[in-house]
């Protein structure tokens, strides 16, 4: 007998034996028929074509999968496409080879299903980072998981011999919600490599490689801790004159796209900042109503991630932006779920015909709040701040409402000073997209998400 949910062309399968089943039907015991038939932990998933064991790592749920193959970002007229085209075509126009044909290469619809290593080990990110935890990532098992960045795919496109491309596709990560966040999202990242002969044409007596460093790494694949890879003036690997034209190159290039995108007069600044993939690294912000917004981060690449990939006499720098930031600033669209909504008067306030100029998006409509608290009290083993994590009742509260919850907030954490249980209250805010939706109907999804709750989480509602 075998057991099957699928969700959007996923599928989540249960095995279930002849002598499993002959137990079942032989015993009153009911738990144990519901460990057996329950959908929340199947044996194995089935997602784009690939069938992937599940174990104690795995947490993805049947809403999350159900956003795989949507491809927002290749729909046309979608204001994800709009920013996906404008990015590429500014691409396209910034690099040329001397036929007059565009540099980069383009990848938009690579399988978001990654393993621990892409994600992870390849961009030299420490095993104790925070972005690796089960509550900041969808894990379809130990080795595998729905991407968290673009990134995840530098390694293996830089193997294939490509030195310049951008990937555009939708990333997965756990998050709060609320009108500017949402588990999934799209980003596009960009990779440059040059050589010592394209670096230095007009100067050839330089070198990309300090005459110290020996060409090798002791070990390629050993990832440092954060505390090495802070200094902002360059790799030890790399002289200064070649970090500098890199930064300069990629600056440029990066200032000349947020023109293209913001206008020619929009106000900017460089940040220094630490990713594990780049060294040095920046953010550039843009001044926008009063106040700055983080838009890209950027840095010259790590070499040892180079090497990994069989590349040893280049230099590269690379950058990642978030289609949905950049898309909400350029429109005025209020909340990042409208992104997914296929309402027709929002979809038809733009069009890709001319690219350049947009709309601002007008509210079609602006239906009421509903609002209801939810209190309830945790294990007797468990505290607020270890052992429970607020992700986990977001994850729930999505696979129950969907997207008509539209921020949800903890506003109470309490330790009762004689039992020692420790309670919580998260508020929740529901706004349908397209309707105005009832307290009656509110109440009951508040009821199912709390019923949930004691079941998932083993609380006692308050």
């Amino acid at each position: 007998m075998l057991l099957t949910l699928r969700v959007h062309g996923s599928r989540l399968c249960l095995g279930i034996t002849g002598q499993q089943r002959r137990r079942l039907l032989a015993s009153s015991a009911a738990e144990e028929a519901k460990k057996l038939t329950t959908p929340q932990q199947p044996l194995q998933l089935e997602i784009n074509g690939g069938t992937y064991a599940t174990d104690s790592w795995t947490n993805v749920t049947p809403k999350i999968l159900s956003h795989l193959g949507l491809n927002k970002h290749m729909q046309r007229d979608h204001p994800l496409s709009i920013m996906r085209q404008r990015i590429v075509n500014y691409f396209y126009g910034a690099y040329r080879n001397q036929r007059g044909n565009p540099l980069f290469s383009v990848y938009d619809q690579l399988n978001p299903v990654v393993t621990v290593q892409q994600n992870f080990d390849n961009l030299l990110i420490p095993s104790d980072h925070v972005s690796r935890q089960k509550s900041d990532c969808y894990y379809i098992n130990r080795e595998h998981l729905l991407r968290a960045h673009t990134t995840a795919h530098q390694v293996q496109l830089i193997s294939g011999g490509l030195d310049n491309f951008l990937v555009v596709g939708e990333v997965y990560r756990r998050d709060e919600i609320d009108s500017t966040h949402y588990p999934v999202f799209h980003q596009a990242d960009a990779v440059r490599l040059v050589t010592k002969d394209k670096l230095f044409e007009r100067n050839p007596g330089l070198e990309l490689f300090e005459e110290t460093w020996s060409g090798s790494l002791a070990d390629p694949t050993r990832i440092l801790s954060s505390s090495k890879c802070m200094d902002q003036t360059k790799q030890p690997c790399h002289t200064l004159e070649a970090v500098k034209l890199m930064e300069h190159e990629m600056k440029h290039v990066l200032v000349g796209l947020t023109k293209e995108l913001f206008g020619p007069r929009i106000k900017y600044r460089w940040v220094d900042t630490y990713f594990p993939f780049t060294q040095p690294s920046w953010e550039l912000e843009i001044y926008f109503k009063d106040n700055w917004l983080e838009v890209l981060g950027c840095g010259i690449m790590r070499h040892e991630i180079l090497q990994q990939a069989g590349v040893h006499q280049s230099i590269g720098y690379a950058f990642g932006v978030g289609l949905e930031r950049l898309a909400m600033i350029l429109f005025d669209i209020p909340d990042i779920r409208l992104f997914w909504s296929n309402d027709s008067g929002f979809l038809s306030q733009f069009s890709e015909q001319d690219l350049q100029n947009q709309p601002k998006y007008k509210a079609i409509s602006h239906y009421p709040q509903c609002t209801n608290d939810l209190s309830f009290w945790l294990p007797p083993d468990v505290e607020v701040d270890a052992g429970f994590s607020p992700n986990d009742f977001y994850d729930l509260v999505r696979s129950v409402a969907g997207d008509v919850v539209e921020q949800i907030r903890l506003v109470d954490k309490f330790k009762h000073p004689k039992t020692g249980k420790s309670s919580v209250c998260f508020r929740i805010v529901y706004r349908h997209m397209e309707r105005t939706m009832t307290q009656t109907e509110v109440n009951e999804m508040h009821k199912q998400i709390a019923d949930a709750s004691v079941e998932s989480f083993n609380v006692q509602i308050r």
